[in-house]
């Protein structure tokens, strides 16, 4: 079969997005997801741009969450190949290479979680195409806009301000966690998210684990999730009475869900951690510590919350959200942006 024309260039596209993410090059990541969203919106025709488009105030933008639902916005399985590509380079825009690898292969799961539920009633559909990108105002550079992927498991929102970028609220989780059966045997899209967390509650000694461990059963979901606009308040044990390698724990379970995102947002969203708000930040488990057991855990300081919570199917199925009291859908940014601009 030969390879269409477009084919080779767009791949090379989607590559360049990542290849650059992971090395930290210093491109501005505003104009880099600007140019992935124009040249997407640029492939559609008239019924695809009323389907992805929507303003930017728009109460739809703020209507995320993860689970099996009916949404708006537009569908890979109604794109062309040509059109799918293009917006795979909108999504590496905004993620790491590592982020990028695990949005794609948490919407692969679909496929697995379809043969694991053949014939049960009572199911939703599963696909793997059903995933929808939304871009929120009109994608121009110095412009306040916006875009999501959203669907089972994966809710990614960014926001593009003019003074810079917001890349909560982030979800991702995976059903089944773990795989257990099959070519994917062992594939754990979320691992690491549970085990540096559980090394964290293992490294604590007595009086710590009866400041950190707040319920002796986990919560049969993250707490922080669509439906609460004011977030959980800090709970469990406070940095301050960390050892160095506890501290170490914990900024290694802090930097892997902000390293989901491009480096360039890690590194900015790490520097207002550690400089203004690290002092506040508390770990908080709950549920059982070995494995198989339902468990929970959230890292939260003033401004920040990271959540993780694994208690169904037999807590094989994982949740893990990190949201931001000032930053989810580009808040503050967009408040000093529309200050400014009234300012001139």
């Amino acid at each position: 079969m030969k390879t269409p024309s477009w084919f080779l260039p767009l791949v090379v596209s989607v590559a360049l997005s990542i290849s650059c993410a992971q090395k930290g090059r210093a491109h501005d990541v505003e104009a880099d997801m600007t140019a992935a969203a124009q040249r997407f919106l640029a492939t559609l025709g008239p019924e695809q741009t009323a389907k992805a488009c929507f303003k930017l105030e728009d109460a739809e933008r703020k209507n995320w969450h993860f689970i099996p639902r009916p949404r708006l916005g537009l569908t890979l399985k109604e794109m062309t190949p040509e059109q799918r590509l293009v917006a795979q380079a909108l999504l590496a825009s905004g993620l790491s290479s590592q982020g990028y690898s695990k949005a794609v292969s948490v919407m692969s799961l679909e496929a697995i979680l379809a043969e694991l539920e053949k014939g049960q009633p009572g199911k939703p559909v599963r696909d793997p195409e059903m995933y929808f990108f939304s871009i929120f105002g009109t994608p121009e550079n110095l412009k306040p806009w916006g875009w999501r992927l959203e669907g089972h498991h994966v809710s990614l929102n960014f926001t593009c301000s003019g003074h810079g970028t917001a890349s909560t609220p982030s979800f991702f989780g995976t059903n089944p966690g773990e795989v257990r059966e099959g070519p994917r045997k062992g594939t754990r899209l979320l691992g690491r998210e549970e085990d540096l967390g559980r090394d964290l509650m293992r490294s604590l000694n007595d009086e710590q684990r009866k400041q950190a461990l707040i319920a002796a059963e986990a919560p049969k979901d993250i707490l922080n999730d669509p439906k609460r606009e004011s977030l959980t308040d800090p709970e469990g044990v406070p940095v301050s009475l960390l050892q160095p390698k506890q501290q170490s724990l914990l900024e290694e379970i802090i930097h892997t869900y902000l390293g989901t995102h491009r480096p360039e947002v890690e590194a900015s969203e790490w520097n207002r951690i550690k400089n203004t708000d690290w002092s506040n930040v508390r770990f908080a488990w709950a549920g059982g510590i070995e494995p198989g057991l339902g468990h929970y855990y959230r890292v939260q300081g003033k401004t920040f919350v990271i959540e993780y919570d694994n208690t169904q199917n037999g807590a094989n199925h994982p949740h893990a959200v990190w949201r931001d009291r000032e930053r989810d859908f580009g808040m503050d940014l967009l408040k000093e942006h529309y200050a400014n601009s009234h300012a001139k």
